[in-house]
Formats: structure tokens, C-alpha cells, sequence
């Protein structure tokens, strides 16, 4: 009797399977416009009105807010709800310390441990981003994005702990969140495939030093641009600068379905 209260049957588990579809959806939907700049830095969540905008219910859509607030995209304010959290340029900095000291070790010791396998698979995952970033278009940022994380974690799949692949994952929704505003700004020539080639070849060759120095120019490029930016006066962390790049997106996505027409 005692291990009942503890175990659900087949049955139970099945029942409650389209709800936590239903979390995992609203969570994606709702991380997914914090990092995009669809909500805003600070604004305030309204259960009530939200609920309405993600066709689910407040149970639901409070449990996908919780586990924001556990990847620290979302901050709760106590009795008064919840906002999403703010964007600064300490912030990224802090972040980007905490990035390098994780991810640089997390890939010297990849290197260390590399294998046939893990050659194999860093080459797999470098080739399918390279198709989507000579350039990077806009309309296929998301796309990017996800090929993007799974090179890194590419990178370092043969060093890296669950702990370490946690934390990490954390820090690059962050990373990508500021990498909406700096792809916004108007003098950003970075070009991103050639950090990653360097990257890739460093590390494939086996050369841990150098992927490891490689990997830190690379990780310190997005700080850089956005403080060129603020120090020529630009407003960076203006929603306006985010949301350009967004309706750009969203005219390529009409003008693509209008040609499927």
C-alpha cells in the first residue's frame, strides 16, 4: 500500500501525458518569446491575460512560468507575480566569466578524451550549421540557433558531465537571448562561420590550446560588439533594436508563404 502512494500505473502516467505536453509547449512558446524580445525585459506576466495568448490554462501556464524562473529567464516578485527577467551589460558579462570557465574546460578535457566517434559527430554537427550560417539569414535564426548549440555541445560531448551540459545549457539560452540584440545592430560585421572553423580545426587536430583560446575570442565576440555599440551611443537594450530584426523575420515568413501560394 505504502509504494502506491509513490508509483502511478500505466494508466495514471498515460492520463497526465497530455498535460505535461501541454507544459513542455507552453514553456518552448514562452521561452521562445523572451529570448525573440516578444516580451519584453521587465515586463510584467499576467496569468490571466497570458493564458488566453497561449491557449492553455493558468495551472499549466504557471507550471511552464516555473520552470523559467529556474533557468533565471524569469524572476518571480513574491506576492505580486512574475516578470521577465532584465538584460544588461553586467549581466552578459557575468554570464560570458561563468561561459568560459565552464565551456573551455568542459572542451580541453573533451579533447583529451576524443575518439573516433567524437570526431565523427563534431564533424556531422559542424557541417549541418555551416549550411545555415555563410551568412546567418534571419529568417532562419531559430534553425541556426538549435545547430548552433548542438556543435558546441559537439564540442565538448567527450569531457562534459550532466552538470556541466545543465549549467551550460542555461547560459547559452542567455547567450542567445543577447545575441538578438547584437545581430540587430547595424555595424555587426562579425563574421561567425570563421570563429567556428577556427574552432573546429583546432579542435579535430587536436590542439587544445588553440581551440581553447579560439573558443574564448569566440565566446567574448558578442560583449565586444554590443560595448562598441553602447560606447558610440547606441541604445542597445532598446526593445526597438531587437524588434527590427524580428519584423524582418516575420516579413521573409509572409513573403516565403505568399511565393508557396
Amino acid at each position: 500500500m505504502a509504494k502506491q502512494s509513490f508509483l502511478m500505473s500505466e494508466a495514471e502516467q498515460s492520463s497526465n501525458s497530455p498535460n505535461k505536453t501541454l507544459i513542455e509547449r507552453a514553456y518552448t512558446q514562452l521561452r521562445s518569446d523572451i529570448v525573440d524580445g516578444r516580451l519584453a525585459p521587465g515586463e510584467k506576466l499576467r496569468v490571466e491575460h497570458l493564458k488566453e495568448s497561449y491557449g492553455v490554462g493558468a495551472g499549466t501556464l504557471r507550471e511552464a512560468i516555473t520552470r523559467l524562473v529556474s533557468d533565471a529567464l524569469i524572476e518571480a516578485e513574491g506576492q505580486r507575480g512574475f516578470k521577465v527577467t532584465a538584460v544588461s551589460l553586467s549581466d552578459l558579462e557575468d554570464l560570458t566569466r561563468l561561459r568560459l570557465h565552464i565551456e573551455i574546460d568542459a572542451l580541453r578535457q573533451s579533447i583529451r578524451k576524443a575518439d573516433e566517434a567524437w570526431r565523427l559527430n563534431l564533424q556531422k554537427s559542424f557541417d549541418e550549421m555551416s549550411a545555415f550560417e555563410q551568412p546567418i539569414q534571419t529568417n532562419k535564426i531559430h534553425l541556426w540557433e538549435s545547430l548552433n548549440t548542438q556543435f558546441h555541445n559537439a564540442l565538448i560531448a567527450a569531457g562534459a558531465s550532466p552538470w556541466t551540459l545543465r549549467f551550460l545549457s542555461i547560459l547559452a539560452r542567455h547567450g542567445e537571448r543577447y545575441r538578438r540584440y547584437a545581430i540587430g545592430l547595424p555595424n555587426n560585421r562579425r563574421d561567425v562561420h570563421a570563429e567556428h572553423l577556427e574552432i573546429f580545426d583546432y579542435a579535430m587536430s587536436g590542439n587544445e590550446a588553440r581551440a581553447a583560446l579560439a573558443l574564448e575570442s569566440h565566446i567574448t565576440t558578442t560583449p565586444e560588439v554590443i560595448k562598441a555599440a553602447i560606447k558610440n551611443g547606441v541604445d542597445v537594450f532598446n526593445t526597438g533594436q531587437i524588434t527590427s530584426v524580428l519584423f524582418h523575420q516575420a516579413t521573409e515568413k509572409m513573403n516565403n508563404e505568399l511565393l508557396i501560394e
